[in-house]
């Protein structure tokens, strides 16, 4: 590769592909707004009843600090590789190959529990538009399920291969859909919410989250909601597609985020009005119904005809969180490849389509095979990866928020400014991070957090977590052997924040 050594290189992706708009759509569509909140108002009200937007607004706290390191690295380092490539720059290439390696496993499991939520939710909405209960059913038929499940991934993969612009069209329509039905769904909730049994008036308590009864539960529910934040920093991973390179992409993280924290504070303060807390029915503390709560609110709220728009929105919305979670997992291969830290293969870029075209194969087929294994192994398998799924997202957001501390520290003290926003929030970001890691890892030891299981007495999702965590460790020695130049720190310097044009 040509250009000195030690600075970050050009990786022949197409420039000037994503404007503020485009950016800010992607990362909404990465986030999942529908698919989210129909999977976590049941859980989260289970854990902390009716401070559930109290919640929801904590959780995104941490995420709007570490956005400020995001930003602020992003301008000195615009490098689509994020969060290896600017730990690997402030802490060195041990730990940024493990900050690279949270992502890239974190990305993983969330493609394969998107493409699973798009396949049922498929089946669910034809379904309905058939009246056949029989092909409703298919969803519950492994064989179909898995094939069908494939499918999705397949037809993903496709699209993000083609190239970031046909991937922005895609997602314009499918992030309009989403949020366009979403106010529909609030705006029809709270005008019914006097009509119906277990209804609850609006208070400005549930906006206090010291109204939680434990901090156990406090940190239960926190844990569920920077779940449904992760995912915004696909804007970042678009830094090197984008113009305005340096700053468009942290205004569009920006942007989504308030979009974001809005259509969540919306739907939670209306389904709270409308269904309670209760436990039976309609209620949203309801068991029968905590993971799939719209699937229950969509005809008593929008009538069987628009009802069956937020079927057609969670699908929407998985779909379109499936092409684009592509996106940070290809492009975080391609840096990690091209800085020598993992195979040189996946540094390869589409001559036409000008995109790493062999990463974001290898994600999909990894995708595809790692859902197929977990649900013929087991479902509670399954189900316990998608719980240890926030651990690994506190583990890499935590280290990048410490790396805009570290990287930035001798220019701390020359404006107010740069003490805030490149140190004080985001330290801040990356200490709750730490604190919900810790409380985290901690409670999954617990047998009975996920689906119940445990090895050896130890509770799976720990097992699992920790397990893909220490996988993670295992392959970057294995690297190390092979590429011993970039561990050696002459591949990616620490603090060369100068940007190397390749030959």
């Amino acid at each position: 590769m040509g250009g000195p050594e030690g600075g970050v290189r050009k990786k022949g992706l197409g420039d000037n592909s994503v404007g503020l708009m485009g950016g800010a759509v992607i990362g909404v569509s990465t986030v999942a707004p529908v698919y989210c909140l129909t999977a976590t108002l049941g859980p989260t009200v289970t854990e902390v009843g009716l401070q559930m937007p109290a919640i929801f607004l904590a959780g995104f706290i941490p995420m709007l600090l570490v956005a400020f390191a995001y930003r602020e690295l992003n301008r000195a380092v615009p490098d689509c590789g994020t969060s290896f490539t600017w730990s690997v720059k402030a802490f060195g290439p041990k730990v940024g190959w493990m900050c690279g390696w949270g992502l890239l496993v974190a990305t993983i499991v969330v493609l394969s529990n998107l493409a699973g939520v798009a396949t049922s939710y498929f089946y669910l909405l034809l379904g309905e538009v058939t009246g056949s209960e029989s092909v409703a059913a298919l969803d519950g038929d492994k064989a179909a399920h898995i094939l069908t499940t494939l499918a999705f991934i397949a037809i993903a993969t496709a699209i993000s291969y083609r190239g970031i612009t046909a991937t922005k069209w895609v997602q314009y329509a499918l992030v309009g859909l989403q949020l366009t039905v979403l106010v529909i769904f609030a705006v029809m909730a709270v005008t019914k919410a006097d009509d119906v049994a277990g209804s609850l008036d609006f208070s400005w308590s549930w906006m206090n989250p010291f109204g939680v009864e434990s901090f156990t539960a406090f940190t239960a529910g926190l844990s569920l909601s920077i779940f449904i934040y992760w995912g915004w920093d696909a804007c970042l991973s678009i830094n090197e597609e984008s113009t305005g390179s340096a700053r468009t992409p942290g205004r569009a993280a920006m942007l989504a985020m308030v979009v974001i924290v809005a259509s969540y504070l919306m739907i939670a303060i209306a389904s709270q009005m409308y269904a309670g807390i209760g436990d039976k029915g309609t209620g949203l503390g309801n068991p029968d119904t905590a993971d799939n709560v719209f699937a229950v609110l969509a005809e008593p709220v929008m009538g069987s005809g628009l009802g069956v728009l937020l079927f057609l929105a969670v699908v929407a919305s998985a779909a379109a969180s499936l092409q684009t979670t592509f996106i940070p997992v290809a492009r975080t291969a391609l840096a990690m490849s091209t800085y020598r830290a993992m195979p040189a293969s996946f540094a390869r870029i589409h001559p036409r389509f000008k995109t790493p075209g062999r990463a974001t194969v290898v994600a999909g087929v990894a995708t595809g095979l790692f859902y197929a294994v977990m649900s013929l192994v087991s479902e509670n398998v399954l189900i316990d990866t998608i719980y240890a799924l926030g651990l690994m997202i506190c583990f890499y957001y935590a280290i990048t928020a410490f790396a805009c501390v570290w990287f930035f520290r001798r220019e701390l003290r020359r404006s107010a400014r740069d003490l805030t926003v490149k140190g004080i929030l985001p330290g801040l970001g990356g200490l709750m991070l730490t604190a919900v890691f810790g409380q985290t890892l901690y409670d999954i030891r617990d047998p009975a957090y996920g689906s119940g299981s445990s090895v050896f007495g130890i509770g799976s999702v720990f097992v699992i977590g920790v397990g893909l965590l220490l996988l993670g460790v295992v392959i970057m020695l294995v690297m190390q052997r092979r590429s011993p130049e970039f561990f050696r720190g002459e591949v990616l310097t620490k603090e060369t924040p100068a940007l190397v044009v390749e030959d």
